[in-house]
């Protein structure tokens, strides 16, 4: 059930560092549809009944407190809580129409259509040629793999830096070429959307910067979809924004999904009170 959205075509808050454009009627296409969104770890309901929507050549951000399910959520996205022991996924999460979890649904083809970047830099201990190869490799995705590689380096804005050491040690890079070596491990296999988790927490300003940048840049091609804790960088990539929180019972902590908008409204004129107090600083 896709909910309509208003892209606003004004400029943002004075934290919005660069004006963003109505989208397209084609950039309004929906690529997630998420009804009723529940994940248990064994007898911890980690989230409960979040309902969203993700849309097309977007950055969408999800923003709240330490334990709220922010990145349970995202890693719902791509079936990545299969691997954790115990979990449980109640609710639907449509991906272009199609359940992601009905039967019959392989979660490696999953994967592959949505790459998921880590918080901090895992590369291979591999050269820097061999960690981006390796997907398509194992994917049998192996016409014309040099130029492959080139074109995920390119459009990770790394190219230009390690083109003449593809056969050098990934290790040797720094914290946030790294960084954005492993975004080019994840669109060398062609994905459709890319799974951010707080993929510039462990940088410091400049590489940081230099992320945010490639974010901009890899909408135009990408889906986004980013876990953050920091609030400014939220308002400066993100066309929309999620706040989680937590709702906190007898013996029980649960994240629930507050507010759901576009990201100036989020940060200038939200609608609840729970998400005024948190992006003001008064929470969490």
């Amino acid at each position: 059930m896709a909910r309509d959205v208003t892209i606003p075509v004004d400029v943002g808050p004075a934290e919005i560092a660069q004006e963003r454009k109505a989208p397209t009627p084609a950039q309004r296409d929906v690529v997630f549809d998420i009804d009723g969104l529940t994940v248990s770890y064994g007898s911890t309901t980690a989230i409960s009944r979040v309902d969203l929507d993700v849309y097309r050549n977007l950055i969408t951000a999800v923003i709240g407190p330490s334990g709220c399910g922010k990145s349970t959520f995202i890693r719902c996205l791509n079936r990545m809580n299969d691997l954790v022991p115990g979990a449980r996924i109640d609710g639907q999460v449509l991906y272009r129409g199609q359940d992601l979890y009905a039967d019959g649904v392989d979660p490696v083809e999953v994967r592959r259509r949505i790459g998921m970047v880590f918080q901090r830099a895992n590369p291979f201990p591999k050269s820097i040629y061999d960690n981006v190869a390796w997907g398509p490799r194992v994917l049998g995705m192996k016409k014309d793999l040099d130029g492959r590689i080139e074109r995920a380096l390119t459009d990770a804005a790394l190219w230009d830096e390690v083109k003449d050491r593809l056969k050098k040690s990934a290790l040797s890079l720094s914290g946030g070429q790294q960084q954005r070596l492993c975004i080019a491990r994840a669109i060398a296999i062609e994905p459709e959307v890319l799974l951010l988790d707080e993929p510039a927490s462990a940088l410091d300003p400049i590489a940081t910067s230099a992320i945010e940048d490639l974010m901009h840049e890899l909408k135009k091609e990408y889906t986004l979809v980013i876990v953050t804790h920091n609030m400014q960088q939220a308002a400066r990539v993100a066309d929309l924004t999620a706040f989680f929180s937590l709702e906190v019972g007898e013996s029980k902590r649960t994240g629930v999904l507050v507010e759901y908008d576009t990201t100036d409204k989020i940060f200038t004129n939200p609608s609840d009170q729970r998400t005024e107090d948190y992006v003001t600083g008064r929470f969490g």
